[in-house]
Parts: structure tokens; sequence; C-alpha cells
């Protein structure tokens, strides 16, 4: 799935191309992805302005003064820009028809994205309950303690709860623990202060390292241009059960933690 460098990448690649630019049509190949796809979209879209594109947590916001248009890229969903008379792929779900010839297109094989509607001045329901963004200054490890006090469920699965800090999936948790030394197995309420901080600095130096590489390629995600994310060859433990730790050169454990695959160091990560 792609998890919150992945979606920045995306952002970052469309922001140039799609910010000031007019929708001029919406054409639904589908009439629901993971969700309906609400009537808003089609109706209140065309016509409007990009004021700009944002990502808020794994979401992707295209702003306009009528409202915003929620997307999520699910398990396998990309978007990219293509000229709008490009043929339908498979799995070409929907496109946004921009005022310069091209279209803003989904694919998603799973279908497990979305394409909501934000009216202005409110916050959708699937933002509301949602944590600090890990890159902001509100991010810490005193914000990591104080939730932390009294949780017996493993760090973690408690990093990875998207109440307490939104974006760090599988992947960036698993390689954030590592750099922390802490093993995913500890119970979140017994990990001290000092360590919280060192955790909170991992996983910003991660994902800024993962945004500068454009993510991590390891099925299906791919940047707006096609290209993949190098992130994956710098990567300390997911994926590499069994084999030797970069550190000490002991072999990685495997497990499940939160009915996620787990790889870690035994001996590095207490």
């Amino acid at each position: 799935m792609p998890e919150l460098p992945e979606v920045e990448t995306t952002r970052r690649g469309l922001a140039p191309h799609v910010a000031g630019r007019w929708v001029e049509q919406v054409v639904l190949r589908r009439a629901d992805l993971r969700w309906p796809i609400p009537p808003e979209v089609p109706q209140l879209l065309p016509g409007q302005r990009v004021d700009g594109i944002r990502r808020r947590a794994k979401y992707l916001l295209l702003d306009t003064a009528a409202g915003s248009a929620l997307m999520h890229l699910g398990m396998s969903g990309s978007l990219r820009l293509a000229p709008a008379g490009t043929p339908v792929r498979a799995h070409d779900h929907f496109d946004l028809v921009l005022d310069d010839g091209r279209a803003l297109r989904f694919n998603d094989p799973r279908r497990f994205g979305c394409l909501l509607w934000q009216p202005p001045g409110e916050e959708h329901p699937l933002l509301r309950s949602l944590g600090p963004e890990p890159l902001a200054d509100g991010f810490d490890g005193d914000w990591l303690w104080r939730l932390s006090r009294g949780r017996r469920a493993p760090v973690k699965t408690f990093l990875m709860d998207q109440s307490v800090v939104v974006g760090v999936g599988n992947i960036y948790a698993a390689e954030a623990l590592f750099m922390a030394g802490i093993s995913p197995l500890r119970a979140a309420g017994r990990v001290s202060r000092a360590r919280y901080g060192a955790l909170a600095d991992a996983v910003k130096r991660i994902l800024r390292a993962a945004i500068e590489r454009g993510g991590t390629t390891l099925r299906d995600f791919l940047a707006p241009d096609g290209a993949p994310g190098y992130f994956e060859q710098e990567l300390s433990t997911y994926g590499r059960g069994g084999q030797p730790c970069q550190r000490c050169g002991a072999a990685l454990r495997q497990g499940v933690v939160g009915q996620r695959t787990t790889v870690w160091c035994g001996r590095c990560q207490r």
C-alpha cells in the first residue's frame, strides 16, 4: 500500500501541472470504488479552478472554491497525467479532464482507493480523527510518550495508529524502530521518554529520506511520471527476514505484529 512518502511524491509530481488549471470534465467509468463516488464530484468540480493539491495523511485533496476532491490511492492505485485522448487501460476508473487537454487519470486494480467530496470550510469525517503529521513540529518524542502511557500494545502497532501519528505504515515503522534501536515487540507504555525522542527523530529522518528518493516501489507504486521509488534499495529490515543485520551481522528475526509481517534485529533492538 502506498504510504506517506509515496503519496507525497505523487502530490509533488502533480502540483506543478495541476495547480492553476481548470477542470473541464469529470469522466467516471465506475460509480464506486471503495465507497460510492458522491454526486457532488461530477456536479460541482467541472468549471472550477484548481487552487492547489495538498496532502493530509495518505489522502490527497484537490482544492477548489466549490470544495475539495478527496482522493486515496488505496492498495494499488496511481494518479497520472496523460493526454485526455489516451486509450483507456483496464482499471482506469476516472479522469479529471483539465483545460490544457490533459487528464488526471486514476488507475486502481483492487479498487480500494476513493474519490470523495469535502465541502468548503468543512473537514471530511475520514480526516477528523487523524493524528498529527509526522514531519510537523507538533510531532515529537514528548507527544509519543504522553499518548503511550498505560498502553500494552506493541510499540510498532502504536506507531502505526493513525490517531497517534498519520502516515507511518508498515515499511517506515519497521525502519524507524530499527534506526532508534527499539524492539517492535516492546509494549508502547514501557518505552522511555528519551527513547521516544529517538524514535520521533528516526521517523522524521526515514520519511524525509524516502520522499527525497521518490518513495518505495515494492509492487504497485510508481510516481506520476512512471518512475519507481528508490528507497527500497536502502531498507534495513523490511523484507529482509533471515538476512544479516547491517549493523551487527546477526540474522534478522521475522514475525507478525498487529497482523503485519515484522522484521527486526534481536541484538540491536531492545
